[in-house]
């Protein structure tokens, strides 16, 4: 049994996630406004997260009591982080073991979260939805969502949303 991967992520218009330091909050200050974007209803949906290690550890400067994952598995893909990092966690050291640990497990729904393991999800073929709200803001520069690939990935557009506050929602189904 294969899983779906769904992406659920802010961006700047420009395309950028983070600015160069990993600062967010030209996001999270404007996203406060808008609400929460239909995150909650999407990660009802969820089975497991894959993150990469920049953004497990942004997660833990939110603080241990805020971690929202609840009792959902977490894998995270990383080359330095400890494997006995958190008990929270399961770290992975490549994109190809964390998939098929993935598979293994019977999960059906994944939340792949961050730049970079985004980025291998998506040149490995194994992104099925992307779900974009963009932030009315240019920042200029920064960590782009999306970095070089192997070919075209095509999409199909399901649905675009004013989400208010300057926000548009894309909703994309990866065509296979």
């Amino acid at each position: 049994m294969s899983f779906t991967a769904t992406v659920f992520i802010g961006t700047s218009l420009d395309g950028y996630i983070a600015r160069m330091d990993d600062d967010i909050e030209w996001l999270t200050s404007r996203g406060e406004k808008a609400g929460d974007l239909g995150y909650q209803e999407f990660f009802a949906t969820v089975d497991a997260v894959a993150m990469g290690r920049k953004t497990y550890e942004t997660m833990l400067g939110f603080g241990t009591e805020n971690w929202h994952f609840g009792d959902r598995y977490v894998a995270v893909l990383s080359t330095t982080l400890p494997l006995d990092a958190d008990p929270r966690i399961t770290v992975h050291r490549d994109l190809d073991t964390l998939v098929a640990d993935l598979d293994a497990r019977g999960i059906d729904h994944v939340y792949p979260d961050g730049g970079r393991l985004i980025q291998s999800f998506l040149r490995a073929g194994r992104v099925d939805r992307l779900v974009i709200s963009l932030a009315p803001v240019l920042i200029g520069g920064g960590h782009r969502l999306f970095g070089d690939l192997p070919e075209d990935v095509a999409l199909h557009l399901e649905s675009t949303t004013d989400l208010g506050h300057g926000f548009a929602q894309l909703k994309y189904t990866v065509e296979k």
